[in-house]
């Protein structure tokens, strides 16, 4: 027991770099939960609607481990606007913690340029709510351990500092989209970036003589990549992906090769590094109009070394809705991460 209470403190300060750091969750996939990552990706796939659904699990040696829970819908119209609504949930620990938000996305796709308008520049808002909840009575502290009989849950935690056991507060974000939608092109370039928290939301669970004081950081995310059409049926898409919320930053490089296996099917092997902290092989299925993809994070960093089974894994569902008898090629080139 001992061994994962130390376990599950270097856990917190490996994510987070510092105690006084905030990183909101994030997916290993994070391209099949798009408009986390940018909500000027909202609209943006290869069908007039999207359905996508991604489940995580982490730190197996854990008691109770992070399990995470995305969902995500968006649809294009004809009108240049796009819109789209995620939702997120995670729980966590033996201490009984949920963290939830949903949003609501709305874009603007209408600012076209170049040769036959196919290079693309998109505007989004995002507002939705963040709820966190914890379970007090399920905390286990330092003063319910008794040296010899072990520990107690009916003893006092000793904790006071407390302030609040849930906390829902109103978010807003907002994201900009560029991508080369030229079709037949050897190299199609697409170039994002978005900020979230920018009401600067109060955290419920800092506090300081309990007043909550503190605002969550803001999280700023930089994505990019390049799609080369290596063949009619080949492609290969290396790309990359920043993220900073307040002392904590994280870099994701990565790449995979997509190829056509026949009219209706295309299979994608990659893999992800994230600095300083875990490589990620990954591989997909595009069968019709489902994408399905599995991955699974090594663990690279000093918390490998401390303990087995950190590692994660990541399931992924995405189903893409097109007009009946439309051929793909008639399709927008999405910017797919």
């Amino acid at each position: 027991m001992l061994k994962r209470i130390g376990f599950a403190l270097i856990a917190v300060i490996s994510i987070t770099g510092k105690l006084l750091a905030q990183v909101d969750p994030h997916f290993t996939q994070y391209y099949i939960y798009p408009l986390y990552v940018n909500p000027a990706m909202t609209g943006g796939s290869d069908g007039d609607y999207r359905v996508s659904g991604i489940f995580r699990n982490q730190w197996g040696t854990i008691a109770n481990p992070y399990r995470t829970v995305g969902v995500s819908f968006d649809k294009r119209t004809d009108k240049n606007i796009s819109w789209g609504m995620n939702l997120l949930n995670q729980t966590a620990g033996d201490g009984g913690f949920n963290y939830l938000n949903a949003y609501g996305s709305l874009a603007y796709n209408g600012v076209k340029f170049g040769k036959d308008n196919n290079h693309r520049v998109i505007f989004a808002l995002q507002a939705g709510i963040i709820n966190r909840r914890i379970d007090k009575t399920k905390f286990k502290t330092g003063e319910q351990w008794n040296p010899i009989t072990g520990y107690n849950g009916s003893l006092a935690t000793g904790e006071e500092g407390l302030v609040a056991t849930q906390s829902t507060v109103l978010d807003i974000g907002a994201g900009a989209l560029y991508y080369d939608g030229t079709p037949d092109k050897k190299a199609n370039l697409y170039a994002g970036a978005s900020v979230f928290h920018l009401n600067r939301p109060r955290d419920a669970f800092i506090s300081n003589g309990n007043v909550a004081l503190e605002a969550i950081p803001m999280r700023y995310v930089l994505h990019g990549g390049v799609s080369f059409n290596m063949s009619n049926k080949t492609r290969l898409v290396p790309n990359v992906i920043y993220m900073g919320q307040g002392t904590a930053k994280e870099i994701v490089l990565g790449t995979y090769l997509q190829m056509n296996v026949n009219p209706e099917t295309d299979f994608m092997i990659g893999g992800y590094y994230r600095i300083e902290d875990a490589f990620a092989p990954f591989v997909g299925v595009d069968w019709k109009e489902f994408l399905f993809g599995i991955s699974y994070d090594i663990n690279a960093s000093k918390l490998g070394a401390w303990n087995r089974n950190v590692n994660a894994f990541e399931l992924s569902l995405t189903y893409r809705k097109r007009k009946p008898g439309q051929p793909m090629f008639e399709y927008i080139r999405c910017p797919r991460l």
